[in-house]
């Protein structure tokens, strides 16, 4: 009777197992994520934040928040609380360190990150600024793009008031600063976005899979919700809301995450991108829905597929540390065009040529699916002035128009798009990349 006792206890215990394990895991899980961001911010401040704020001329970089009006890079520096005002502050003293203060920001997660100075109250920041004088007050407002522009019109006026006119004369935009500080990269920071990487790619194959796909009956929007379980499931964010899952013919788009059932013979494409740990990622992968009696996608497909694929390797083959982005994007057009592509100007409109036509958005990428940094890419126009550096994260993103003889000459829109880091060498791939046309029997 008490060996009986025993085995209904352990298979009690044994059943509780499946819904405890994963609230534990869970608890690791968070705890590790935590880590790693507070060790990618400590290599920031350490490594990036210096070099940024003097070569851009900023001693002191105020960044506000408000209850329930955080600004854009409130994660980068660490989370907190704040009741009413809060500030990040840092200011250069000139001695190799720059000196972090938190004040009105509180809260475990802030304040055990390590990272800062001093805590203080808000009411503080005047005595703070008026105590160190700063000649360059950099504030996060922008008019060119909005990861910048996080400083309100009110708080604009109230942090004039704060710290008098004599200061105030001295604010200047921290735009500049910002893209800087975020898209120059840190070893730490790069394990964490090939990791958001790989679970992209990962999650986007599985959906344009037999797994998920059962063509004549699964919608568009059946493999989109099921990518966005996958994301609920594993506690990640998304890069652009629902994932653009989509099928091209020969007019072009016919539907992006609808109720259109995917038939055989269909094109599909998905665009979309995952957030982990403040890195968001942002790539496409291509499936052809085999029809009855085929083993393989079409030649003319395939062919197309592989036109995008060399015009990819001349791009990536052409971009270089130490150029513009506007100078990358006249050497890539001037390669494509030595290499036989048409280089297109204008999305979306290729030639009536038998050539293929390539265009090229190869846009910023990182804490954002659409990044804050160097950007090659016709609607990044600012950002297309500034300089490659090292360390960048570049979405190496393509559309190649290709002819296809069973659409009577239409072109096909194939688009490629992986994400990838500059180095020294050149451009290189954070993750394994996809090489061919993906397919669904």
């Amino acid at each position: 009777m008490h060996s009986l006792t025993r085995f209904c206890s352990l298979l009690f215990c044994m059943a509780l197992l499946p819904g405890i394990l994963p609230t534990e895991l869970a608890a690791q899980e968070a705890h590790r994520r935590w880590r790693k961001m507070n060790s990618i911010r400590a290599d920031k401040f350490d490594l990036i934040l210096p070099e940024v704020m003097r070569e851009n001329g900023i001693d002191m970089w105020i960044i506000t928040n408000r209850e329930g009006d955080y600004d854009p890079l409130w994660a980068d520096m660490g989370g907190g609380y704040t009741s009413q005002n809060g500030y990040y502050v840092f200011f250069d003293k000139g001695e190799g360190r720059i000196e972090r203060a938190a004040l009105g920001m509180s809260g475990y997660l802030l304040e055990e990150g390590g990272v800062y100075d001093y805590f203080g109250s808000a009411s503080e920041l005047s005595d703070f600024v008026k105590t160190r004088n700063p000649q360059k007050i950099g504030l996060n407002y922008s008019k060119n793009f909005g990861g910048a522009d996080g400083l309100s019109y009110s708080e604009f006026l109230e942090l004039s008031e704060i710290l008098g006119e004599k200061y105030a004369n001295r604010f200047v935009s921290a735009e500049k600063l910002t893209s800087d500080f975020r898209s120059r990269r840190v070893a730490s920071e790069i394990a964490a976005f090939a990791e958001a990487g790989e679970l992209s790619y990962q999650i986007a194959e599985k959906a344009l899979s037999n797994a998920v796909i059962t063509p004549g009956i699964t919608t568009l929007e059946d493999v989109a919700w099921w990518m966005m379980e996958e994301l609920h499931k594993n506690n990640l964010g998304t890069s652009f809301g629902m994932p653009s899952v989509y099928i091209t013919g020969p007019d072009g788009i016919e539907a992006t995450s609808s109720d259109r059932i995917i038939q055989r013979g269909d094109i599909l494409m998905i665009d979309w991108g995952v957030g982990l740990m403040n890195f968001y990622t942002d790539m496409k992968r291509v499936a052809y829905v085999l029809k009855e009696g085929e083993t393989e996608v079409p030649e003319s497909f395939r062919i197309a597929y592989e036109q995008g694929l060399k015009a990819r390797q001349v791009i990536t083959g052409t971009i270089k540390a130490g150029m513009t982005a506007k100078e990358a994007e006249q050497s890539i057009h001037q390669a494509l065009r030595d290499a036989g592509f048409g280089a297109m100007t204008t999305f979306n409109q290729p030639s009536d040529d038998d050539i293929t036509d390539v265009m090229i958005g190869c846009h910023s990428v990182g804490n954002w699916g659409h990044g804050i940094g160097p950007s090659i890419a016709f609607f990044n126009p600012v950002r297309l002035g500034y300089e490659i550096k090292p360390s960048n994260l570049l979405s190496i993103e393509l559309f190649a128009y290709t002819k296809i003889p069973e659409w009577g000459g239409k072109k096909l829109r194939i688009p490629l798009e992986e994400d990838a880091i500059v180095t020294t060498r050149g451009i290189e791939w954070l993750y394994p990349v996809n090489r061919k046309i993906l397919v669904v029997k």
